[in-house]
């Protein structure tokens, strides 16, 4: 993939959610070929027969009993709670 302008550039960062400088557009660009010519050449390796791998260690994870705990008394877990209203945790308003 060539990146031909800069407003590629912008459009790849604007799809990023990012906001970059004009004097870091260049920068930018030079970052994403390399990046894509990086990606190119893992393309390259043969990984015929080779089984999908999820951990580098195969292990089991630690499982816990399914039994009830301190956690299920509401005024304890709320005396940690720095607001508490009718009960329940409250928190600042992040959607308008």
């Amino acid at each position: 993939m060539v990146i031909e302008d800069r407003e590629m550039v912008r459009h790849i960062a604007h799809l990023a959610r990012l906001t970059l400088p004009d004097d870091a557009l260049d920068a930018m660009a030079l970052d994403i070929v390399t990046i894509l010519e990086w990606v190119r050449q893992l393309e390259e390796v043969d990984t015929e027969g080779v089984q999908p791998m999820t951990a580098v260690f195969t292990m089991d994870l630690p499982m816990r009993k399914d039994k009830v705990t301190d956690g299920g008394d509401r005024r304890q877990v709320l005396a940690n709670a720095p607001a508490v209203e009718d009960g329940f945790f409250t928190t600042p308003k992040i959607v308008e």
